[in-house]
């Protein structure tokens, strides 16, 4: 009996066991192994894409840092060094950290096949924005430039007479003896005796009085040789410049006048008196410097580089610190063919009307000259342009991130604009602040290619 029911037991047990395995069996059968989990290649912060981290990290406010995934292990490219994020020139062959706690920044190597310029910069547009790179397109506008120098007035040489006298003799009179005096043309500025004069006056007397006799002459040779010696003697004292009205008298009276009376030639300002009451004179004594005011001239001294501006009529402005309130125009009359040996500038020289005698020799002015425009010229902010003394550069802005290094020739610069005469098209657009940091980062990246081409040689 007891065996009966233990085989009774026996048969139940594998009943529901294989019930069991009926039932379970197509889930186990379906059932794939899991697929093994994707390992990062690297943290990132979630605020900052150029901090990373090789093992999960937390940001200063809390925040994971994402995890970064291979797409592909093949493509995967691996950074040629790291460099400095603040320092371009500060670089390391493995990742580190600067003495303030930035990482540095992963360097990658260009595809081999690219064709692009050599020196051409990628920058991420975090970093971009962190260094404060701002950019300018290239427009076409008129340059204009106002060219400010000091100027001296000085006398109009064309105006300006120095007097001496034709004769030798003595001075008797000075009606005019202080400088600064106006005097007008055909003033009496003096008297003079001398024994040439009184000859001369009698010789003319002798021929006039011979004349008289000789001009009933039935011979014609007798009446011209009288009148040839009355033309010479006559001749002879207007050379010594005697007035026509002093002629007149003598011929008329035949009286001798002792003393010549000088004019003066030009109306003006007696600027210098050479001589005094008795004093013996002779031709190379300066009498008198007279100077007509009503025109001045200005000489002002211009630097090389503004040279290229100006050009004779250009209109002048200028002001004195005697008359602030008004401005006096002119125009420049000449530039000097040549520098001036200690400064190195170039004078120049301007016309003022001066019908007020405002404007005083040597008075110190300051002038502007509106110089010539240049119209429709292809300009750039002159910052954007790095000059190395042999060579201009600029960096164009080829795409977002991306700038390439271009050599310009420049023209003329003016308000902060400068001509751009071959090396840029209108409508690019150049970089005008942090230049200076890319172009570090171009030359690194010239060194790094020319280092791998000798390499692969």
């Amino acid at each position: 009996m007891n065996k009966l029911i233990l085989i009774i037991t026996l048969l139940i047990g594998l009943g529901a066991g294989f019930g069991l395995s009926l039932v379970w069996s197509p889930i186990a059968t379906n059932t794939q192994p899991s697929a093994e989990p994707k390992k990062p290649l690297f943290y990132r912060h979630p605020m900052d894409p150029s901090v990373t981290s090789p093992i999960p990290a937390k940001g200063s406010m809390g925040m994971d840092y994402i995890a970064v995934f291979a797409e592909d292990e093949k493509v995967v490219k691996k950074p040629l060094f790291y460099r400095h994020p603040m320092d371009p020139s500060v670089t390391s062959p493995v990742p580190a950290k600067g003495s303030m706690g930035m990482d540095y920044i992963a360097v990658f190597a260009e595809d081999e096949k690219s064709t692009e310029k050599a020196g051409t910069v990628k920058i991420d547009p975090v970093i971009e924005q962190n260094i404060g790179v701002r950019t300018a397109q290239v427009i076409r506008q008129d340059l204009m430039r106002n060219v400010r120098a000091v100027g001296r007035i000085t006398y109009d040489e064309e105006r300006l007479v120095h007097l001496h006298p034709k004769i030798e003799g003595w001075v008797e009179k000075l009606y005019v003896n202080k400088t600064g005096q106006k005097v007008t043309k055909q003033q009496d500025l003096l008297s003079i005796y001398s024994p040439q004069l009184v000859s001369s006056q009698q010789e003319y007397i002798l021929a006039l009085n011979n004349l008289k006799i000789l001009k009933e002459s039935p011979i014609a040779e007798i009446r011209q040789g009288a009148e040839n010696l009355v033309s010479s003697s006559k001749r002879r004292l207007k050379l010594l410049d005697v007035p026509s009205h002093q002629l007149q008298q003598l011929e008329r009276t035949q009286k001798i006048k002792k003393s010549l009376h000088i004019h003066s030639p030009e109306a003006g300002i007696v600027m210098k008196i050479g001589v005094r009451e008795g004093q013996y004179v002779t031709p190379a004594t300066k009498l008198y410097m007279i100077a007509d005011l009503t025109n001045v001239w200005v000489h002002a001294d211009i630097y090389e580089y503004e040279l290229p501006w100006i050009k004779e009529g250009d209109v002048v402005e200028m002001q004195l610190a005697a008359v602030p309130e008004k401005v006096f125009k002119g125009s420049i009359t000449y530039i000097y063919p040549y520098a001036e040996e200690k400064t190195r500038t170039i004078k120049v020289r301007l016309s003022f009307d001066n019908p007020d005698l405002v404007l005083k020799p040597n008075m110190f002015a300051e002038l502007t000259i509106k110089a010539d425009k240049r119209p429709n010229a292809l300009v750039i902010p002159a910052e954007a342009v790095i000059r190395s003394g042999i060579s201009n550069q600029v960096f164009v802005v080829r795409e977002k991130g991306k700038f390439e290094p271009r050599l310009v020739k420049l023209g003329l610069t003016s308000n902060g604009s400068v001509e751009v005469l071959t090396g840029l098209e209108l409508g690019e657009e150049v970089v005008t602040s942090s230049q200076f940091l890319i172009d570090s980062e171009s030359k690194l990246l010239e060194a790094t290619a020319k280092m791998r081409e000798l390499k692969s040689d």
